[in-house]
């Protein structure tokens, strides 16, 4: 298996994953907006479908609710033995650098996760390379990246933003994309990491040979209202109309490129 970055290993075995699209309003927006959007897309079930860099399993579980086979694929051996009992999947320690599927053995590979902790762009090209190999012909490819522009929607809704050194730090990352190491601020940056704008995405998905369809920004435009008020009032608003708001401020967005960027999260859809 290729050598990952150890400082993204030993962040996912010592932070636990499993409520982070559960339980906070930013999350949730983002499963129920991940949801809805790959739903326009996925074969009818049962599909075969690999979940590459699949985390402790929470699109496993709808996905298989749905009634899809899913094989779940990821480094981190802490988040198989999650996946394991909280879906309804197969597991594999493995990397998306180098998966061990024959050719044209799914009808969907998703990759929601690895690539923003790929550094390298020959490294992500490669990964997009396995996924589009491991599809069948007619078959779907869904690639995540988190949005360049979330690093300052994000700083801006907290008061670290005010010190000097977090400033120019943070202009580092909006110039090169790469958080070279973690950061102990809090402003909720997790380990090293690689944050992309939608064009840098369009250009590596044209570069991996692959056909875009479409492309979305997740989250929508307002994911840093509903983040910030949790974040400074310890009070959730997933069940309120402000989170509902956030919701079809997102669907409203889907018709404008524009907007893509302003989300946290960016979805391409490859449709082979």
């Amino acid at each position: 298996m290729p050598e990952m970055d150890p400082r993204v290993i030993a962040h996912y075995e010592t932070h636990d994953q499993t409520d982070r699209l559960l339980t906070p309003a930013a999350g949730r927006l983002e499963l129920l907006r991940t949801q809805e959007l790959l739903r326009r897309h996925l074969p009818a079930a049962p599909a075969q479908i690999i979940d590459v860099g699949g985390g402790p399993g929470t699109h496993a579980r709808w996905l298989a609710d749905d009634g899809h086979t899913v094989h779940l694929v990821d480094p981190v051996a802490r988040h198989l033995a999650q996946a394991a009992e909280y879906a309804a999947c197969t597991t594999e320690l493995g990397d998306a650098r180098l998966l061990t599927a024959e050719d044209d053995t799914y009808d969907c590979a998703l990759l929601l996760g690895p690539l923003y902790h790929l550094p390298n762009r020959e490294d992500r090209i490669t990964a997009l390379h396995e996924a589009g190999r491991i599809v069948r012909p007619g078959g779907l490819i869904a690639v995540a990246v988190i949005s360049r522009w979330a690093l300052l929607l994000d700083y801006g809704t907290v008061s670290s933003l005010t010190d000097a050194g977090i400033r120019n730090r943070l202009g580092d990352r909006l110039r090169t994309g790469y958080v070279p190491e973690p950061d102990n601020d809090p402003t909720g940056l997790f380990t090293a990491a690689y944050f992309h704008t939608s064009t840098e995405l369009r250009a590596e998905v044209a570069d991996a040979a692959l056909p875009l369809t479409a492309m979305y920004g997740i989250e929508g435009p307002s994911w840093p209202v509903i983040k910030s008020i949790e974040r400074h009032t310890g009070q959730s608003v997933a069940d309120t109309t402000l989170f509902d708001a956030a919701v079809e401020a997102a669907r409203l967005s889907d018709a404008y490129s524009g907007q893509i960027d302003m989300s946290a999260h960016i979805l391409a859809i490859i449709e082979t």
